[in-house]
């Protein structure tokens, strides 16, 4: 099997893991955290033995005038439960809190975390939040078209732009999708910290790229027009395959540690990063690299 058989496997497998990640995100959606779509969570753990959701809620639901009777009641880690709810102040966080305590006398609980965003902070920066990612975008397929603007006429700088765009939309439509997933089944929520997570794949997945894009230019430019596109292209992602997966294996090694030792409140930022940056190095083999050679008119 020649590496374009593999490139093309490769293409076709990432097809099937954007169609499937697409499907998680349009069935499920994303679990937006407060810090997006503005409300309060409280985080407490119990001592003793934790009491199941609904008796919880049923505490919570006792008084229907409260902001908290239509609470949502999530099990964290061996003892502890999230309780997200509408904005609250002050007080009405302290009566919640004693709602709780006279309402499980057999459970004593601690309050671990408390937060509380308005809806109009929260709804700016999910605005915000979606116009990074496209400015970058953009900005990323300009400044592809403009490094890589002398090739000749052997490749377009705009084919070159319109890969790249392909393989970073690859890389923030899956990581979304398993994310989805993961609202879905371990109530894991998305925020402001994996916005930023998903922000940085998008620089490290172009500099991958762009190692790769280079090499083609050299190559292109050392045959002095005598190799077709063909031989190139491949030759290109073999001279640079050992470096990416060197760089990547460090990265990921660093990120791993982070994922099961660096806490609750960095896991699944590091998760983000890790799905981030893998893809990353896979779609500039196996989604950029293919588009440059199958977009690409056949000339020597």
């Amino acid at each position: 099997m020649n590496i374009r058989h593999i490139l093309t496997i490769g293409f076709v497998f990432s097809v099937i893991m954007m169609a499937l990640a697409t499907g998680s995100f349009l069935r499920y959606g994303l679990l937006f955290g407060v810090d997006v779509t503005g409300g309060t969570v409280m985080e407490v753990s119990f001592i003793a033995e934790r009491p199941d959701v609904a008796t919880v809620q049923a505490v919570l639901g006792a008084k229907a005038d409260t902001p908290w009777a239509s609470a949502t009641v999530t099990p964290v880690n061996e003892r502890g439960m999230i309780i997200r709810t509408a904005p609250i102040t002050e007080a009405e966080h302290q009566l919640l809190l004693g709602a709780l305590k006279v309402g499980l006398p057999k459970n004593p609980l601690m309050e671990e975390k408390f937060d509380s965003i308005g809806p109009t902070i929260g709804g700016e920066l999910k605005t915000k939040s979606i116009q990074a990612i496209i400015i970058v975008l953009v900005l990323v397929g300009l400044y592809i078209a403009w490094v890589f603007r002398r090739v000749g006429p052997v490749l377009s700088s705009w084919t070159m732009a319109f890969a790249t765009l392909v393989g970073l939309i690859h890389d923030l439509i899956i990581p979304v999708g398993i994310f989805a997933y993961l609202g879905h089944v371990a109530h894991v929520e998305i925020g402001a910290v994996f916005v930023a997570a998903l922000l940085t794949v998008l620089g490290y997945s172009i500099s991958d790229t762009v190692v790769v894009f280079d090499r083609v230019r050299e190559n292109i430019i050392r045959g002095n027009g005598r190799t077709s596109l063909d031989e190139i292209i491949p030759l290109s992602i073999r001279q640079t395959l050992v470096r990416s997966l060197n760089t990547t294996l460090t990265t990921l090694l660093s990120l791993f540690a982070v994922y099961f030792f660096g806490g609750e409140s960095v896991k699944y930022f590091a998760l983000a990063l890790i799905l981030g940056i893998g893809l990353g190095a896979y779609s500039s083999v196996f989604v950029a690299s293919p588009l440059l050679l199958w977009l690409s008119p056949r000339k020597r």
